[in-house]
C-alpha cells in the first residue's frame, strides 16, 4: 500500500530571541523600522508539509510517497528521507532554485516572526503525477499554488481519492477554485480557522460542504475535531498529550493518523481518532523521535 504525499519539503531555521520584540520596536516610528535581534539559539530542521506527514505515515508502517520538489541544496533532506525507508521516487530536482525555507524567530513571550522563501516549491507544478497504480490514496496539502491545482486534477482523473488540505495555503484560492477542490476530493481537513474561510469564499456552510464530500474534518487542537459527513456533525475528543513541547508539526502527525485508517477502510471516526493520537503524540519529522502503536 502506497500513499501519496503532495505537499512542501523545506528547511526550518529556527532561532530564539531572549527579549521580548515589544521592548525592541517603537510603534511610533514603524515607518523607518530599522531593527537588528541577537539570536544565541539557533537549530535547522527538516520540515514541510509532504515531509512531515510521510515520517508520520513511516512510523505506522505505511510506504509514503511525497509528491514534491527540492532544490540544489536538498541533497541531505533527499538522503534522510530514503534513511527512513521514505520513496523519494517522485521528489523532484529543482537545480536552479534553493528547497523552501522557513526563517522562524521566536521570543520569551513565543510571538514569532516568520520568513518564507518558496524556492524550489514553486515549481512543485513541473512534477506532474502521471500514473499511479499502487497508490491506494493521496493528500494535496500545502504547496506551490498551482501544484496543488494540476495535482487534484491528475488524482481526481487517475481515480485516486484523496484528502484536501490547504492549510496556511487557503487564501490563495478564490471561492470557484475552492469550490473545484472540494468537487475532485474525496475529504477535506483543515483546521478551524481555515474552516471558517473555506466558508466564507465558497458560500457553503459546514453541512453543505460535508454533502459535496465522503467527509469533512475540521481539527480543534487539543479539544480533538469535528466530523461532518452528510450535513450531520459529531465530536472526536482530543488526547490529552503527556508534555506540551513543540506544537509545530502535530497537525501533519493528526493527518498521517488520518490517512492510515482510511487507507486501511476504517470509518471516518476510527480514522480520525488515531490522527488526534497521533498529534498528542507529536510524530513530527522535525523531533527526529519514534513511536510505535497497538493498532
Amino acid at each position: 500500500m502506497t500513499i501519496l504525499v503532495c505537499g512542501s519539503l523545506a528547511f526550518d531555521t529556527i532561532m530564539t530571541f531572549e527579549g521580548r520584540f515589544a521592548e525592541q520596536i517603537l510603534p511610533e516610528q514603524l515607518h523607518i523600522l530599522n531593527v537588528s535581534f541577537l539570536v544565541p539559539g539557533l537549530r535547522r530542521e527538516y520540515g514541510g508539509c509532504a515531509g512531515n506527514i510521510a515520517y508520520g505515515l513511516r512510523q505506522l508502517g505505511v510506504q509514503a510517497r511525497p509528491v514534491a520538489a527540492l532544490g540544489s541544496d536538498g541533497q541531505g533532506y533527499l538522503e534522510r528521507m530514503q534513511n527512513l525507508g521514505i520513496d523519494t521516487g517522485a521528489v523532484q530536482w529543482v537545480q536552479t532554485h534553493y528547497t523552501a525555507q522557513a526563517m522562524i524567530m521566536t521570543d520569551r513571550d513565543n510571538n514569532q516572526i516568520t520568513a518564507f522563501h518558496p524556492g524550489a516549491m514553486a515549481l512543485a507544478h513541473q512534477n506532474p503525477i502521471t500514473a499511479a497504480p499502487a497508490a491506494s490514496l493521496a493528500i494535496v496539502s500545502p504547496d506551490g499554488r498551482q501544484a496543488m491545482i494540476d495535482h487534484a486534477e491528475q488524482l481526481h482523473a487517475l481515480g485516486v481519492p484523496f484528502v484536501f488540505d490547504p492549510g496556511q495555503g487557503l487564501p490563495m484560492f478564490n471561492g470557484p477554485e475552492l469550490l473545484r477542490f472540494i468537487e475532485l476530493a474525496d475529504w477535506a481537513a483543515l483546521n478551524d480557522y481555515e474552516a471558517r474561510m473555506l466558508s466564507e469564499r465558497t458560500g457553503l456552510g459546514y453541512a453543505e460542504l460535508s454533502q459535496r464530500l465522503r467527509g469533512l474534518v475540521i481539527t480543534l487542537a487539543e479539544q480533538g475535531c469535528e466530523l461532518w459527513q452528510q450535513g450531520q456533525c459529531s465530536r472526536v475528543p482530543g488526547v490529552h498529550a503527556r508534555a506540551v513541547l513543540d506544537p509545530t508539526g502535530c497537525g501533519d502527525a493528526l493527518r498521517a493518523g488520518l490517512l492510515y485508517g482510511l487507507a486501511q477502510g476504517w470509518d471516518l471516526q476510527r480514522s480520525a481518532e488515531l490522527g488526534n493520537r497521533m498529534g498528542a503524540e507529536k510524530i513530527a519529522y522535525r523531533g527526529g523521535q519514534n513511536y510505535r502503536f497497538s493498532l
